[in-house]
């Protein structure tokens, strides 16, 4: 069949036009959504509120903030095990890729103390109800009761 050149229209055109122009105009509304979407700044106090509430299901779930290294960045990647033998509670802390460290929680003021092994640990305050321990190149961030000693 040869084009119409005479302004008639072929067969199926009219449907075609028809079903184009409502696809235009649906990606068109569809492009504008986006564009509104992506034009929200983030709000901070939604943001802390979303991060604390991260962290209390992390603290839920046994999970802690850890680094395997000095360097490394702090994430809720590690678990805490807590038990109890005739010295005291202990803590064992679990890494990611399988190592651990045992802490004895002391009664005299100190926080933790190595349970085992030749490495001391080191325990900073760190904030409101957290301390961190460095042992073996290790850190951890643990909540804590931070006050006066009780003799």
């Amino acid at each position: 069949m040869y084009p119409c050149l005479c302004g008639d229209t072929v067969p199926g055109e009219v449907w075609y036009r028809s079903a184009m122009s409502g696809l235009n105009r649906r990606l068109a509304l569809a492009t504008v959504l986006l564009l509104v979407a992506c034009d929200r700044k983030p709000n901070a106090a939604v943001l802390a509120n979303i991060e604390a509430e991260q962290r209390a299901a992390a603290d839920d779930a046994g999970r802690i903030e850890c680094a395997a290294d000095a360097a490394a960045p702090l994430a809720a990647d590690c678990t805490i095990e807590r038990t109890a033998d005739a010295e005291g509670a202990l803590l064992t802390l679990r890494q990611p890729d399988g190592g651990f460290h045992r802490l004895r929680i002391a009664r005299d003021g100190r926080g933790v103390i190595a349970a085992d092994g030749s490495e001391a640990a080191k325990v900073t305050v760190v904030g409101d109800n957290r301390i961190e321990v460095a042992i073996g190149g290790a850190r951890y961030r643990l909540p804590a009761t931070v006050g006066p000693v009780a003799r």
